[in-house]
């Protein structure tokens, strides 16, 4: 009797470990499934990208030349890689639930074909960055509709902010970029001319043109400021992302930016000049003047550092979610 016990316990015991091991194996079955899921889908992805790459190769190769010999447009160089970035960052947010959206996928594939087809349209009519905006946009929207087709709109939506940046390796076209350099020329000129009256020092100015002691100066195009101002705009569009919860914080942050633009770049030009007078008229022409722009762009990050900091407690005092820890977290998922 007791020996049928022990065979009949054994067996409930082996059982009970087969279910065990059965659950087990369904469980992990159930891990793997999504994660091969969206193994499959980043290398479809992927494959996009190498075939889009291949068929635009000649309009990229051209982006990467303008960017590389252009200072105005260098910054693209930098667009994909931070975007990529982003992304990887921030992937199991984005990616969790992989899905596919075909709706919005096609939208978007047919405004990028159509797009392109405009752009061989105008081919014989326009020429320059205009046709190269036109042909890396409708790029951008392909790659959209390739993210949709295999990651979703659910991820589109969290990873909004990094493909939008995106959008920043559209080369603007030179008469929009003529119009924002005469606007930061004509800014800076204002507050160069306040802040020579400001330090006391004698001025005459006639446009653009400043006559001091000593020196004649222009403020030019290339004293515009327009490759630091782009990269000051752009380093706040990150640090909103990265540090901000808020879309009126963001924007509070970036819409503070503009002044700093012309402020910095005022500061830089009567620094230089009053160096020149008082010092080494060598500073005019020197390194300081042709390599010293980072100098003066730490100088508007340091301006705005004090905004963001308060804007950081607004959001905390606020009770905004999450806001509190952003200040510690600052690589923590975004929605758009």
């Amino acid at each position: 009797m007791c020996a049928r016990r022990k065979s009949h316990d054994r067996a409930r015991r082996a059982s009970a470990l087969e279910g065990i091991h059965t659950v087990s194996a369904a469980s992990t079955d159930q891990i793997r499934k999504p994660q091969t899921q969206l193994a499959r889908r980043t290398i479809a992805f992927a494959a996009f990208l190498a075939v889009c790459g291949t068929f635009y190769a000649s309009p990229l190769g051209t982006l990467f030349q303008l960017a590389l010999n252009e200072d105005t447009y260098s910054h693209i160089l930098l667009v994909p890689l931070v975007t990529a970035a982003l992304l990887w960052m921030n992937r199991q947010a984005f990616f969790a639930r992989a899905e596919s959206s075909p709706v919005a996928a096609a939208a978007f594939f047919l405004a990028g074909v159509l797009l392109y087809a405009v752009r061989a349209r105008l081919d014989v009519l326009a020429s320059g960055t205009a046709l190269l905006t036109l042909t890396i946009l409708s790029a951008v929207l392909l790659l959209w509709s390739a993210f949709l087709v295999c990651f979703g709109g659910r991820a589109f939506r969290a990873g909004l902010f990094p493909l939008l940046f995106l959008l920043l390796a559209v080369p603007v076209p030179v008469p929009l970029v003529d119009r924002i350099i005469v606007w930061l020329q004509q800014g800076s000129s204002e507050v160069t001319y306040w802040l020579f009256r400001a330090t006391g020092t004698p001025v005459f100015r006639r446009g653009f043109i400043f006559a001091v002691p000593g020196e004649t100066i222009e403020i030019a195009q290339e004293c515009s400021g327009i490759r630091s101002s782009l990269a000051m705009m752009i380093t706040c569009l990150l640090a909103g992302y990265l540090f901000l919860r808020t879309g009126w914080a963001r924007l509070v942050l970036l819409l503070a930016a503009v002044p700093v633009l012309v402020i910095k770049n005022g500061v830089r030009i009567v620094t230089l000049t009053l160096l020149s007078i008082h010092v080494d008229p060598s500073f005019l022409r020197g390194r300081l003047h042709h390599q010293g722009g980072f100098v003066f762009f730490i100088l508007g990050l340091l301006i705005l550092w004090p905004l963001l900091r308060w804007l950081q407690r607004l959001e905390a005092e606020s009770g905004t979610p999450g806001a509190a820890s952003s200040q510690h977290a600052a690589l923590a998922p975004r929605g758009g």
